[in-house]
């Protein structure tokens, strides 16, 4: 994808965040819709509530344009897809900044992923302002000015919203227009517009729920200390259930069961709910609820197992092929250096202890997703081809 730097500045939206506009029924929404189809580039921010979900419950959708700020409000209106057909427009770039709980809940609450994207946090990485840096950051960097502070604990389904909760919401999109448009500029400068474009399609992609069906989970449990093929595919098959759970009741992990507990109950294997019962921080309610399906879980484990053999987990890089580890990440800051690049976005470590992990049984190498594209030829072939030395080595 290649997306020219928009040429006109974007002013700075003081006065809309102070007076921003309520959009609170469908109608204004669709004539709005029309309206900022026709920009180049909209900024774009949502407020949510996720204390005990498994996915984000929005709040508020903040949007400016060129003149004003916009608060969306969900709760008032049913049918949001004029919204989604604009947040599809291919002619209408949006921003957002360190967006992947935004595009999480656009997935889950309106089916959409906002395209084509712009995150202002990797395009301030990748133009050297700083790694990973919040708003209040970027914005002080950018233009001086102090955000002030956050209403991280506010509760945005509540209604009215507080004078402070508003114009907060507000800030969060008022500057990201005029910010977005130097960084394009300067990336521009450094060749590096098209590699954020890339980062942002990539960071889009992942917001998808790549295992719906929860039956990769297990794999996290790198402490699982088991040598059975019963005793794993019985953690595969209570973390898939438990996944399955989670979302169909839209309630978080440790609501349903707790990561600790579905491993004591593999290291205890109970038979009986009362010895389910017996299990440390096993809650009553659970037990009443899904015991049976635990324990039948634990039952029908070993035909599991061999009807369909579950995979290993591979332990952490570090732990076995630390050396490899190491030299690799020192290439990696070889590479960043001779760039003038943050190390952070040539290679993080869980890429390469995942390229690390790759290999096959004839021992070949493949590079994760996230070395590949723009990172390849600069880095990921060199990587390939030093794991082979490695093992060449050893041989």
């Amino acid at each position: 994808m290649t997306i020219e730097p928009v040429e006109q500045p974007y002013p700075l939206l003081d006065a809309g965040a102070a007076q921003p506009i309520w959009v609170t029924d469908q109608r204004a929404l669709v004539e709005l819709c029309e309206q900022w189809s026709q920009e180049p580039l909209l900024t774009i921010d949502t407020e949510f509530i996720r204390f005990d979900t498994f996915y984000p419950v929005p709040g508020l959708i903040q949007l400016a344009d060129r003149q004003h700020c916009y608060l969306i409000d969900p709760l008032a209106i049913d049918d949001m897809s004029a919204l989604i057909a604009l947040l599809m427009n291919p002619a209408v770039l949006k921003v957002f900044h360190a967006c992947s709980e935004d595009l999480e809940l656009f997935r889950n609450s309106y089916g959409v992923v906002p395209a084509p994207l712009f995150d202002t946090q990797i395009a301030a990485a990748f133009a050297n302002w700083g790694f990973s840096m919040g708003l209040q950051r970027l914005v002080k960097h950018a233009l001086n000015i102090d955000l002030g502070k956050a209403q991280t604990t506010s509760d945005w389904l509540q209604r009215p919203l507080t004078p402070e909760q508003v114009h907060y919401a507000a800030l969060d999109v008022a500057y990201l227009g005029n910010i977005a448009v130097r960084l394009m500029h300067e990336l521009k400068q450094l060749g590096r517009l098209d590699w954020v474009l890339e980062e942002s399609a990539l960071l889009a992609d992942s917001s998808r729920d790549a295992d719906p069906s929860g039956q990769e989970y297990y794999r996290r449990f790198t402490q699982l200390n088991v040598n059975s093929d019963e005793a794993l595919a019985a953690c595969r098959d209570l973390a898939a259930w438990r996944e399955q759970a989670c979302r169909a009741r839209n309630l978080c992990r440790p609501k349903v069961l707790r990561n600790e507990v579905i491993l004591d109950i593999i290291q205890q294997w109970p038979s009986t709910l009362e010895e389910l019962s017996a299990i440390k921080d096993m809650r009553r309610s659970a037990v009443q609820e899904d015991g049976q399906a635990i324990l039948a879980i634990l039952k029908d484990a070993k035909a599991s197992a061999e009807a369909n053999p579950p995979k290993p987990i591979h332990l952490p890089a570090h732990v076995y092929r630390s050396k490899e580890l190491k030299k690799l990440l020192s290439l990696a800051r070889e590479v960043a250096k001779r760039e003038n690049i943050l190390p952070e976005l040539i290679a993080r470590r869980k890429d390469v202890e995942k390229l690390i992990n790759s290999q096959s049984e004839e021992g070949a190498y493949r590079l994760p997703r996230t070395l590949v594209g723009w990172r390849k030829a600069l880095v990921g072939d060199l990587m390939l081809s030093r794991l082979q030395s490695f093992d060449n080595e050893s041989d």
